[in-house]
């Protein structure tokens, strides 16, 4: 990437709780150097119990919010996160191609939200792996997503390795297996690309503030590497800002609480 900004664009639903969503998107990349544009594809309405609604933003705004970011600002990163329908997906994935053909992708398959609630069509995520996938420079799917896109089990570190494998061949360029939802004291994060594989563990943190921890970490990496990080470094740093937030949430809510994305600015007070 030459000279490159930081500037990242969030195609993603907005989360009234702060949490997750387009609010945690931009929360996150502000924390990790970068600068954050929006996209919003959806309005939901949730707290840290769960969903209580989704309403889909018309087609013609989400496509207008993304040519006029990328015609004026531009983009180093593109991350995607909540596209509820196959329509909206295949029209993201051309927008895409005509105003930012050289820009990396980080697609996050948001399919259900912590709480368990679905926040897709079923058919969207055919067009997921269809439309988006394919070029993507990571894709980012914890346990039950990764074993929805690859048709594989993934209840070990070797099946997150066949999952990700099964995600190269249909086109990934990098493929983010997360551990989370897969029992034992240490979680373990899978990264495959073209270039080869890493590991990366971590103790599990117990805790039941985990509200927004996938679209925050894809959004983490999608700064660093729009600040010209390579994919394991960005990789590992954006699990450093995660597990850090994680452990100082500040325990808000009375179910699945948020964590806390600005705790690089209190650190930066208290020296």
């Amino acid at each position: 990437m030459s000279d490159p900004k930081g500037r990242v664009l969030v195609i993603a639903g907005s989360d009234n709780s702060g949490g997750a969503g387009i609010q945690a998107d931009i929360k996150a990349i502000t924390a990790c150097g970068g600068y954050a544009m929006t996209a919003i594809s959806a309005i939901t309405v949730q707290d840290t119990r769960g969903v209580h609604g989704v309403w889909p933003v018309p087609f013609e705004a989400v496509l207008a919010q993304m040519v006029t970011a990328l015609a004026d600002i531009g983009a180093d990163t593109v991350k995607t996160g909540m596209l509820a329908s196959a329509k909206l997906i295949e029209q993201v994935a051309e927008t895409l191609s005509e105003r930012a053909p050289g820009v990396g992708r980080v697609v996050d398959p948001v399919m259900v939200a912590t709480s368990g609630d679905r926040l897709v069509e079923r058919e969207a995520v055919d067009a997921l792996s269809s439309e988006l996938i394919p070029g993507a420079a990571l894709v980012t799917p914890n346990a039950p997503e990764a074993e929805i896109l690859s048709g594989k089990a993934v209840e070990t570190v070797d099946g997150q390795r066949r999952a990700a494998e099964a995600l190269l061949e249909r086109g990934a360029l990098g493929a983010l297996v997360k551990g989370g939802h897969i029992g034992g004291p240490m979680i373990v994060d899978v990264l495959q690309t073209h270039h080869g594989e890493w590991l990366f563990e971590s103790p599990r943190i117990e805790t039941r503030h985990t509200h927004g921890t996938g679209c925050t970490l894809a959004s983490a990496i999608a700064a660093h590497l729009a600040l010209g990080r390579d994919m394991p470094d960005a990789v590992d740093a954006a699990r450093v800002y995660l597990i850090k937030a994680i452990e100082t949430a500040p325990g808000l809510g009375t179910g699945h609480g948020p964590v806390n994305h600005g705790w690089p600015l209190t650190m930066s007070q208290d020296d």
